[in-house]
């Protein structure tokens, strides 16, 4: 499958990136930094993608940035958005200092929309942020503090994300991870072992790894039968 990761250069695009590869997919990996970030060959990755056996090929591109955004999407079977902010949440917060948009994920996601409408792909799978919507009446009242006060900007962004997504009248899947961490051996289990998904909103610990996170992507990617759903990751 050629599939499009926007936001792929570090963080949860990154391991989306690695595991589609490792999966045989041929991975269009698109960001600012994109050729400095995949300079050196991923592993598991070549010329002929096959089983076991992708490609991954560099685009350096904004999300904010509509027509570098449709000539990326174009020819795509699928496409994964794992926008995020990777500044100090505090000074995004207070501050209002970041190196990114602070309005990246909805612009961004927007963009995409309407580049996969204007060239007919139709599948797209969008990470986005635990504790939206119903998922909101899972969490105790410490982590309900962090996300107002800590993180409160890039939420009410992630939740114009998900309006964008769910009305683009595309086959779409939100993906609502709990907290993520890079280590690979964690408390819930290490990255070796499966993530919770649930479909009610409800979840188990509140970490998981990118690496877990990242194969629930390229699974939910590959099954007609999440369209339409949004799936909440925990370990």
């Amino acid at each position: 499958m050629d599939v499009i990761v926007i936001g792929a250069t570090r963080g949860s695009g990154l391991a989306v990136t690695r595991e589609l590869v490792a999966a045989g997919h041929r991975v269009t990996a698109f960001g600012r930094t994109a050729s400095t970030a995949f300079a050196a060959p991923l592993p598991g990755a070549g010329a002929q993608p096959g089983p076991g056996r992708g490609s991954v090929r560099p685009v350096d591109g904004d999300a904010l940035d509509a027509e570098a955004v449709a000539k990326a999407v174009a020819g795509q079977d699928a496409v994964v958005v794992t926008l995020g902010i990777s500044d100090n949440p505090l000074a995004v917060q207070w501050l209002r200092r970041s190196s990114t948009a602070p309005d990246v994920r909805s612009r961004g996601t927007r963009n995409v929309v309407e580049a996969m409408r204007e060239t007919g792909v139709r599948r797209l799978v969008v990470q986005s942020t635990y504790g939206l919507g119903d998922s909101w009446a899972h969490l105790d009242l410490t982590w309900k503090l962090v996300f107002r006060f800590v993180i409160g900007r890039q939420f009410t962004d992630s939740a114009r994300q998900e309006e964008v997504v769910r009305a683009s009248g595309l086959d779409w899947t939100l993906v609502r991870p709990v907290s993520l961490t890079d280590a690979p051996d964690d408390a819930a289990g290490g990255a070796e072992a499966p993530a919770h998904v649930t479909t009610d909103d409800t979840r188990r610990g509140l970490k998981v790894s990118r690496t877990q996170l990242a194969r629930v992507h390229a699974a939910a990617l590959a099954d007609p039968g999440t369209v339409g759903a949004t799936l909440s990751v925990s370990a």
